[in-house]
């Protein structure tokens, strides 16, 4: 591997802990913490701040497509990562300050929105250019281990995301929003200081200059994004499923039984001799109330709703591995496991895991009370669909963009993600405006659930009949040196369906 790969993975990691660790606590703080400027309840409804938290999701992955330009135009990815870094931190320090808003004169809502903002700008704006970089740093002789090391690069973003997400709803409720989304901050700013250390060991691609405009608006360059744009619109609905686990899944879990049994206290059943796991349970979840009839040697807690979104970044881990060595290569064994096949069978996997939040909101609507359980289940089989269409389609986006433009490209794909979270904020916004009219919307309980899972299905099934007709060029660093910006590339292999 190359020597700057390790700086990458580690500012990736913190970075990420920052931004999920702040993400899974937002829909709990607007429905539950948020006050005015005089310390009065201030509380959002469930659809407005669904539509915050989407709205939220759909600016960081639309500034993407701005970093880029800038990056690949004008100043580089490390200097356009490391300077956007700083107005990163400046947003969870702004969030930070929501719980002393007498220090700013601003209402708490204003800080929030201002907050979020400037973390739209700098974490989306660094998004493209933090995945180019780590392409950057292969050529010719070592490609072959791409597919590795954004393997690795993915396990890191869910190895900071998922303590982040167990341990940042026990800050909020324990110490309240300043120390929750304080402690994100001082992790960005962590990871700002492991990408700027590892400086002299980076593979720095220089700016293009005029030579971006021209490759990306060439035949080369329109034909890439012209390739790339119906894949990104389809996969869009993904993201519109998936990052509903923010936000209808935190809230849906709000309504579950989320108490766990763990394993039994030692034979001598003395606490203070039990593991260091268990202790560290007991900080991060809370303990419930012991039951008369269940024997003292069984330890209970209970998660909190917005915890269980560490159940993905965890599987995730597990599943990288397993998706590389045993069921791609059991799947290659009936037929070749091309990209574009492991997205479209993610899209089918999408709408298996949003049937079964559907089923338990049909339980939940008919007064029962289901254990966390079912929704576990649930992000089983949304995150196997990740590992399919995300990590596929963030390799694949950077395989088929041309040298000169590969963040833009990838800025392209993120926007993928603001279409598929501004989809689910309009849900939203048309659901408030028929409770403030006092009308039906007909999405209410089970009914939403329901929707989405029917455009995933249909989503997938116009994916399929597209991605037959897919044609394209793999493009590595360092492979096509001497290709004429603007004209055409050397012979490179064709990718299909």
């Amino acid at each position: 591997m190359p020597p700057g790969v390790p700086y990458i993975i580690g500012n990736e990691a913190a970075e990420r802990f920052s931004f999920y660790g702040m993400k899974a606590i937002l829909a709990i703080f607007m429905t539950k913490h948020l006050l005015d400027l005089t310390g009065t309840p201030a509380r959002m409804s469930e659809a407005e701040a669904t539509e915050w938290v989407h709205n939220f999701g759909s600016a960081v992955y639309f500034f993407p497509i701005l970093g880029a330009v800038v990056s690949d135009w004008l100043f580089g990815k490390y200097r356009t990562i490391l300077w956007l870094s700083m107005v990163y931190c400046a947003g969870h320090a702004v969030l930070a300050l929501m719980e002393v808003p007498q220090w700013m004169g601003l209402e708490p809502r204003t800080l929030l929105g201002i907050g979020l903002g400037l973390i739209s700008v700098g974490g989306g704006g660094i998004k493209p250019c933090v995945s180019a970089h780590v392409g950057d740093q292969f050529g010719r002789r070592n490609q072959h281990l791409l597919t590795k090391v954004f393997g690795w690069f993915y396990f890191s973003i869910n190895f900071g995301a998922m303590f982040s997400s167990l341990l940042t709803p026990k800050l909020l409720e324990e110490f309240g929003p300043g120390v929750a989304f304080g402690v994100p901050g001082v992790l960005m700013g962590v990871a700002t200081f492991v990408f700027w250390w590892g400086r002299n060991t980076f593979v720095h691609i220089p700016p293009a200059g005029k030579a971006f405009f021209v490759e990306t608006f060439s035949p080369v360059g329109l034909r890439a994004i012209g390739n790339l744009i119906p894949l990104y619109l389809f996969v869009a609905m993904f993201w519109a499923l998936f990052d509903q686990t923010a936000s209808a899944w935190v809230l849906q879990a709000e309504k579950m039984e989320r108490t766990v049994h763990t394993a039994p206290f030692p034979e001598d059943g003395t606490p203070g001799m039990r593991p260091a796991a268990w202790r560290v349970l007991d900080v991060l979840l809370t303990p419930s109330q012991p039951v008369a009839d269940e024997t003292p040697r069984v330890q209970r807690w209970e998660l909190l709703s917005s915890q269980l979104q560490a159940v993905n970044p965890l599987l995730v881990m597990l599943m990288i591995p397993v998706f590389t060595y045993g069921v791609y290569p059991a799947l290659g064994r009936l037929f070749e496991v091309t990209p574009l096949r492991k997205i479209g069978i993610g899209m089918f996997v999408t709408v298996l895991a949003f049937l079964v939040s559907t089923w338990i909101q049909m339980l939940i609507d008919g007064g029962g009370r289901p254990h966390i359980g079912w929704q576990v289940l649930a992000y089983v089989i949304l995150t196997a669909a990740e590992v399919m269409v995300s990590i596929t389609a963030l390799e694949f986006s950077y395989t088929q963009a041309p040298t000169r433009m590969k963040s833009f490209v990838m800025g392209l794909y993120l926007l993928s993600v603001t279409m598929g979270n501004l989809f689910v904020a309009r849900v939203n916004a048309y659901i408030q405006r028929a409770e403030a009219a006092g009308t039906r919307s007909g999405l209410e309980g089970a009914n939403y659930y329901g929707f989405f899972t029917a455009c995933m299905l249909a989503t997938a099934l116009l994916y399929v009949a597209w991605s037959q007709f897919y044609r394209g060029r793999t493009y590595i660093q360092g492979a096509n040196e001497h290709a004429p910006a603007g004209g055409e590339e050397p012979a490179t292999p064709r990718v299909e369906a």
